[in-house]
């Protein structure tokens, strides 16, 4: 959409565009930290996002994706959600209850660079929007067992240290995303790969930003990593907050050649 409307110079609301697509798409036409707004026309002309904070506004934030599986999911998201709107009675107390004051609480955290907020409920929101796809009937799993240790594992993680050091957070599938602050980096990845050590592709494990070595006090690898498995996660990307979309001039960094083949 970003590239379509700068090649013909459409002007206007691109994320109402986008969300003809989805949901996710209508997000990513902005950087930083931003907020889907539901709207309140039929329409859904209205249903826009807007930006809360620009990538720049918590330069310490990190994401790590711990990828777990690369298989087809059962049931699709749009299926899911739609099967959920129609069957769950907690999905719409969570819609119309839970979720405004979530919202609203959630752009306090970012707006203060509080991590301790902002971990405590991106994880509970987490949890409760898989408590939905449960209440669904037939029920839904987005999670899997390795999913659930990993869960196990941030737990651990933070109450060794006393305090939220790690947030997880799931959307319709079993791949983790962590969220942490850049102190928190090196000693989280080695966490994870003595928890989950890698089967076969030890120097492709983190992939994305650089993360530096860390070795983990005796203390800790007792409280937290109980017993390793294997190959379980097939590797770490690590992430920041970044802008929207953006215009690529080198032609060494784009997808199609000349000729307009990939």
């Amino acid at each position: 959409v970003s590239a379509l409307a700068r090649l013909y110079g459409v002007e206007g609301e691109l994320s109402e565009v986008a969300r003809r697509g989805s949901g996710s798409a209508c997000r990513s036409m902005l950087g930083g930290f931003v907020q889907w707004q539901r709207g309140e026309r039929p329409d859904g002309r209205d249903s826009l996002a807007h930006q809360v904070a620009p990538e720049t506004h918590w330069p310490e934030l990190r994401v790590l994706v711990l990828v777990v599986s690369g298989e087809k999911k059962q049931v699709g998201s749009t299926a899911g959600m739609q099967t959920s709107v129609d069957t769950s009675p907690l999905l719409k107390h969570r819609a119309e209850a839970v979720v405004p004051e979530r919202l609203a609480l959630m752009m306090r955290h970012i707006r203060e660079r509080d991590f301790e907020g902002f971990g405590q409920l991106t994880m509970k929101d987490s949890n409760q929007f898989h408590a939905t796809c449960l209440d669904t009937f037939p029920p839904i799993f987005y999670l899997n067992d390795l999913s659930r240790q990993i869960i196990a594992l941030a737990h651990r993680f933070n109450a060794h240290h006393g305090r939220t050091k790690v947030a997880y957070t799931f959307d319709a599938g079993p791949n983790a995303v962590i969220f942490t602050l850049a102190d928190t980096v090196a000693e989280f990845v080695e966490v994870v790969r003595r928890s989950f050590p890698p089967a076969t592709n030890g120097d492709q494990f983190v992939r994305g930003l650089p993360v530096d070595s860390a070795t983990l006090p005796e203390e800790l690898l007792a409280a937290v990593v109980t017993e390793p498995v294997p190959g379980a996660v097939r590797y770490i990307l690590h992430t920041k907050p970044g802008p929207g979309p953006q215009l690529v001039d080198d032609p060494s960094q784009h997808l199609l050649g000349a000729d307009g083949m990939p």
